[in-house]
């Protein structure tokens, strides 16, 4: 997923699946997709990214990207630690989606559209506003205060790295890359401050934006900062 820019690669699904790969050890190619580009993937039969090839394999949707690399790959790191892990692992999965997902959102709307190609732009808008039910300048218009709510939501993710540095223990898994990857989805496309610097979250992911070799930090987006 890019912005107006090909390097402004924003999507926190594909996100997810660029920090597995490198955790897997796996070589890939990236190439730009945008919103209004459905027929570049028509052959995955859906209409969203993440979509890997592998081979002659076509696989969709991060979660099931995830277990497919883990399942073909077993002799690179495992991205779960186990059966246990794993449906742990499917739990943060979902947290993300219906907690952390829907609350940055609304915080980053109007940014994501600001940068986004001008082909993109009527359709982002249009989809968004019918979804949520007002204008995007609406949602955003608030974020000042929603955000005080939305970092006191984090209390769970603040609680575990009192005690170890990386939310899977003492090195990062795909628990901390579906966070990570929705942090790094408003660092790429937003300005807009979502944690303090004072906050265990937020050396958190500077930990994890200098992971492989500061993969997650060389990407176009703005940097971190109280």
């Amino acid at each position: 997923m890019a912005g107006a820019e090909d390097d402004r690669r924003f999507s926190p699904n594909c996100w997810r699946v660029r920090l597995a790969l490198l955790h897997k050890k796996l070589p890939w190619e990236a190439i730009p997709w945008r919103f209004t580009e459905k027929d570049a993937i028509a052959f995955s039969g859906q209409g969203k990214v993440p979509v890997i090839i592998d081979g002659e394999r076509i696989v969709t949707d991060s979660w099931a990207i995830a277990q497919y690399l883990e399942e073909t790959y077993p002799e690179s790191p495992s991205l779960f630690g186990g059966v246990v892990g794993q449906g742990l692992s499917r739990f943060v999965t979902d947290w993300v989606e219906t907690v952390l997902y829907p609350g940055i959102a609304p915080l980053i709307l109007l940014d994501i559209y600001t940068h986004l190609h001008e082909k993109d732009k009527k359709y982002f808008r249009e989809t968004r506003e019918r979804a949520i039910g007002t204008t995007l300048e609406n949602i955003s218009g608030d974020r000042e205060q929603r955000v005080i709510t939305f970092r006191k939501s984090l209390a769970p993710l603040r609680q575990t790295l009192h005690y170890q540095p990386f939310l899977a223990g003492q090195a990062p898994a795909w628990a901390d890359y579906v966070v990570f990857a929705t942090f790094q989805w408003a660092r790429c496309i937003s300005p807009f401050p979502l944690l303090l610097a004072d906050d265990l979250l937020f050396s958190w992911r500077e930990r994890m934006l200098d992971a492989f070799d500061g993969e997650a930090r060389k990407a176009m987006g703005y940097p971190t900062s109280e």
